[in-house]
């Protein structure tokens, strides 16, 4: 994408001057929507007039390793704008980069077994559009309060990918399920939760270390779980008839009748576990760091996903308060994929910590 959503000011020659430049909200929301496209983009060659275009990568591994190094990068304080004195206030940032990372662990050892010509296609597209227009939606979110939160509250109602400058609209609407997709997700419209969750950022960026602050970091995460599991994740990919019967299939469902049954017993046999693990590999052998779901999860349903998201939440929650060294650091690593090229995939040995 060439477009640099520049805004001209006019200049003057009095040395060590500043020029105020006033962008309007449709400008800002372009600029949030740009910085996930370059996230998950490579630079091509140089047009003519120094231009640099970019070209969204294509492995849906490497674009949910960025993605859980942009999560983890927001946690840390260490994107643009960033205040390390405020680490701490992007709660579910940190919460994100496990479950990204979990996603391309889902997707590599769905391309090593045989599931992969029978239901890994759809699966695998599952995953990766949904794991796609989530960090579209939380990243620029938090991209624009990052910047401006002023600005962000100024322009909280006024997000909306067909206001968005001509250009990056152009470029929004040719990304990946963007057809499918975007009408599915109300165009990226702030919802209930938003506005909660980021209500609940001002209150711990705030306040001093505390059970209070502490308190407020898990509601935080909730709120913004419930908001990319029902706005987001349901609508996108559960609710779709043909993720949903395999999903089902993975876990040999009671409902399954006839060759459906049948193929679901080596599907669930090979297939990957309900599972999220606090660290960087993809698996661990420690049960405090990880967390297998329920037997009785049913992952397309909302209300039976968010029973077991709240108890991976209250996990996540415990771990990062007694062993925070140990889990930033995971974090640290993490953040580290910010540049994962195409077509790198990471070995899924079990490490302990």
């Amino acid at each position: 994408m060439n477009d640099r959503t520049t805004v001209e000011a006019t200049t003057n020659e009095t040395q060590n001057s500043c020029v105020d430049v006033h962008c309007d909200c449709p400008t800002l929301w372009s600029m949030a929507q740009q910085f996930c496209y370059l996230r998950l983009s490579n630079s091509t060659a140089k047009e003519e007039g120094g231009t640099t275009n970019h070209r969204l990568i294509n492995f849906f591994p490497a674009r949910a390793r960025r993605i859980a190094a942009t999560y983890a990068r927001l946690y840390l304080e260490l994107e643009d704008h960033s205040t390390p004195a405020k680490k701490g206030r992007y709660y579910w940032m940190a919460l994100g980069a496990f479950a990204s990372k979990t996603v391309a662990c889902s997707i590599e050892s769905l391309q090593l077994t045989w599931t992969r010509g029978v239901m890994g296609s759809t699966v695998r597209e599952g995953l990766g559009q949904g794991n796609f227009w989530l960090f579209n939606d939380i990243a620029a979110w938090h991209w624009f309060y990052n910047v401006s939160p002023d600005s962000f509250d100024h322009c909280l109602e006024a997000r909306d990918t067909n206001t968005c400058v001509t250009k990056v609209k152009e470029q929004v609407y040719k990304l990946p399920w963007a057809a499918q997709s975007l009408a599915k997700i109300d165009r990226l419209k702030v919802k209930p939760e938003v506005r909660q969750g980021f209500e609940l950022v001002k209150k711990i960026e705030n306040a001093t270390p505390s059970p209070r602050r502490e308190e407020n970091q898990l509601r935080h995460l909730m709120k913004l779980a419930a908001h990319e599991q029902k706005n987001i994740l349901q609508n996108l990919i559960y609710d779709n008839v043909d993720f949903s019967w395999w999903i089902k299939v993975q876990r040999n469902d009671s409902e399954l009748r006839g060759l459906a049954k049948a193929f679901a017993v080596p599907a669930s046999w090979a297939s990957p576990k309900l599972k999220v693990s606090f660290i960087s590999q993809c698996d661990t052998d420690l049960p405090e760091y990880s967390n297998v779901a329920p037997e009785d999860t049913k992952l397309e349903d909302y209300q039976s996903r968010m029973k077991w998201i709240e108890l991976v939440g209250i996990q996540f929650h415990d771990l990062m308060r007694r062993k925070t060294s140990s889990m930033e650091a995971e974090l640290s690593a993490m953040a580290g994929w910010v540049d994962t090229q195409d077509s790198v995939v990471y070995l899924k040995e079990s490490r302990a910590l």
